[in-house]
Formats: C-alpha cells, sequence, structure tokens
C-alpha cells in the first residue's frame, strides 16, 4: 500500500505517524501541496491522506491506482464523494477524536470569561494588590456557573461532552430542536426558546444549506444582552456582519470564535480587524491537543488496516 500524506503539517511534528507506517508498504509525505501539485504527487499512490486539501473530480479522474482516500478529519468537504463512488475509490474520515479537546476549549474559555483569570492576573501584574488597602483587588466582577443556563445548538459527541461538563457545575444545560421545527422533539426545546434563555450559546451543528448563516441578525436579536457565544463548528454558521454588529452594539456581551468562513482568513476579514474588547478569536485548535492528534492519526491507521482485510471501519464511499 503506497500511501501519500499530502499536508503532514496540519500535525504536529511530534505526532507519532508510526500506526499509518505500519500499514504502508511505503509513506510519502509533504508538507503541504497545492492544488496543481496533486496529481503529480499521488500518481503511484494507493492511498491518500489529506487533512484539508481538495481532492476534485478531476484529479481522482488522473488517479488510476488510488484505491482508498483517508480523510485526516470528520468533515467531507474536501473531496467529491460522488466521484470517489463512481470511480470505486473508497473513502473514509475519523470521527470521535476531539471528544475530550473541543469541550475542553469550550469551557477554558467559559472559565476565562466568567472568571476573569486574565484580568485578575493582569492586576496583580501592575502592581494593584501590593498597592492595595484591602487584602484582595476585587477588580472586574467574576460569576459562577452554578445555575446559568448553556444552550446546545447541535447535539452530537462533542455537545453531548459539553452537556456533562456543564452538569458538573451545577449548569442549567437546553439543547435546541431545529430552527422552524413543527414539533418539538423530548428534552429539546424550541430554537427561540433556547436563544432567550440562555446565559452561553455554544454552536455544534454541521454546516448545512439550512444551517449556513444560521446565527444571523434576526437570531442575535433574541439573546440576552448578557449572553455569550461559543463556535467551535463551523464558521459560516455566522452572518460576519450581523454579529460584528451585536458586539458592537452591545446586542450581546461577548463571542469567541475558533473558526471562520475562511481558513485561513484573509488579513482584512471584518472580524480579525474590528478591533473588540468582547470577541476572542482563535485559529481552529479547539481541536488539537495533542492526545486528540495521535489518536486522529492512530485512527487512519486504523482506517487503512480495514480496508486492507475487507472491512468497512469509517467507510463513507465503498
Amino acid at each position: 500500500m503506497n500511501t501519500v500524506f499530502l499536508d503532514r503539517d496540519t500535525f504536529n511534528q511530534n505526532v507519532d505517524l508510526s500506526a499509518i507506517e505500519l500499514q504502508s508498504s511505503s509513506l510519502r509525505c509533504y508538507s503541504m501541496t497545492q492544488q496543481d501539485q496533486v496529481v503529480e504527487r499521488c500518481r503511484d499512490a494507493h492511498c491518500i491522506i489529506s487533512n484539508k486539501v481538495l481532492l476534485s473530480a478531476a484529479n481522482l479522474k488522473q488517479l488510476p491506482n488510488l484505491k482508498l482516500v483517508c480523510i485526516a478529519a470528520t468533515g467531507t468537504n474536501n473531496i467529491d464523494l460522488p466521484a470517489a463512488k463512481a470511480l470505486g475509490i473508497a473513502v473514509v474520515n475519523v470521527a470521535g477524536y476531539a471528544k475530550h479537546t473541543v469541550p475542553q476549549y469550550v469551557f477554558a474559555q467559559i472559565l476565562a470569561y466568567y472568571s476573569k483569570t486574565e484580568q485578575h492576573n493582569r492586576n496583580t501584574q501592575q502592581g494593584l494588590w501590593s498597592q492595595s488597602e484591602i487584602f484582595c483587588v476585587l477588580g472586574e466582577p467574576m460569576y459562577q456557573l452554578a445555575n446559568k443556563i448553556l444552550g446546545l445548538i447541535g447535539y452530537g459527541a462533542l455537545a453531548q461532552e459539553v452537556e456533562k461538563i456543564a452538569l458538573a457545575f451545577d449548569m442549567q444545560v437546553l439543547i435546541a430542536e431545529h430552527q422552524g421545527a413543527t414539533t418539538i422533539r423530548h428534552g429539546r426545546v424550541s430554537f427561540e426558546q433556547l436563544l432567550s434563555d440562555s446565559d452561553i450559546i455554544s454552536l455544534h451543528c454541521p454546516q448545512t444549506p439550512e444551517t449556513t448563516g444560521l446565527i444571523n441578525q434576526a437570531v442575535l436579536q433574541k439573546m440576552k444582552p448578557s449572553a455569550m457565544l461559543i463556535n467551535t463548528a463551523r464558521g459560516a454558521l455566522i452572518d460576519n456582519q450581523a454579529l460584528l454588529t451585536a458586539l458592537q452594539t452591545k446586542q450581546i456581551a461577548y463571542a469567541v470564535l475558533d473558526v471562520l468562513e475562511q481558513e485561513p482568513p484573509p488579513k482584512d476579514h471584518i472580524l480579525l480587524n474590528a478591533g473588540l474588547d468582547n470577541l476572542t478569536i482563535t485559529a481552529h485548535i479547539a481541536w488539537a491537543c495533542q492526545e486528540a492528534q495521535q489518536e486522529l492519526i492512530n485512527i487512519i491507521g486504523q482506517n487503512i488496516q480495514s480496508f486492507k482485510q475487507g472491512g468497512g471501519l469509517n467507510r463513507l464511499v465503498s
């Protein structure tokens, strides 16, 4: 099994690739691959590993030796699945590797915001404690998480882990029904109720035609002025201009984004240049704890092994 890894640098260099090497007669890694390099680099490949490099129908048609594509992620938008199926190329992905790491990120951001840890550390560094006439420096108000309402939009494995942590803090958790649904499933609340009741809203739904631009001006207007919005799902779930306006006018209190609709974003992206103190943006790293990266690589090795043995582990296209 000749294997080509098209974008090795989407993982830390100290991540161990031995799980893949054990299943490959040869493994050739490229730090990154441009579109016009895909065919040349993969001409003799039986297996391609790609995190974010696009594999179009035109690419796939020029690779007659290709038997398997391993997506080094859960999302499948980087490969033409119908073309792969028509050409008899199996496609697999990975899931569950960020089960702990994304919820950890969500609560790291929630705790930083509600406990104001950065601000209180800055107070001490600036000498305010030494100058204080009392035993502490109260500074910016902190708030407990107990009894706060966390709203989850999307309720897959990651959201369910977020829910577990929230319950450990004695928070209340609401799970949104689909927007516009005429019936409400047991254990869920209407989309509108979640917006109006939640102190924190965390997005965990996939990007589909229905969810693109889901968080728009009308939705933001229904949220509490004190609400915090967190997006670790897909950037296109949020209307950027509507969010910018909502933050500038204090329509909502705070937003944390780990994803944007274009990645990497342009330097002139309106949110990157907003200069707001109620907006935190990180570079799509909620998934990327060292353990999660290693687990993802290990699953790819298991996927290749399963394919070689005629199995269907994580198979998207047969």
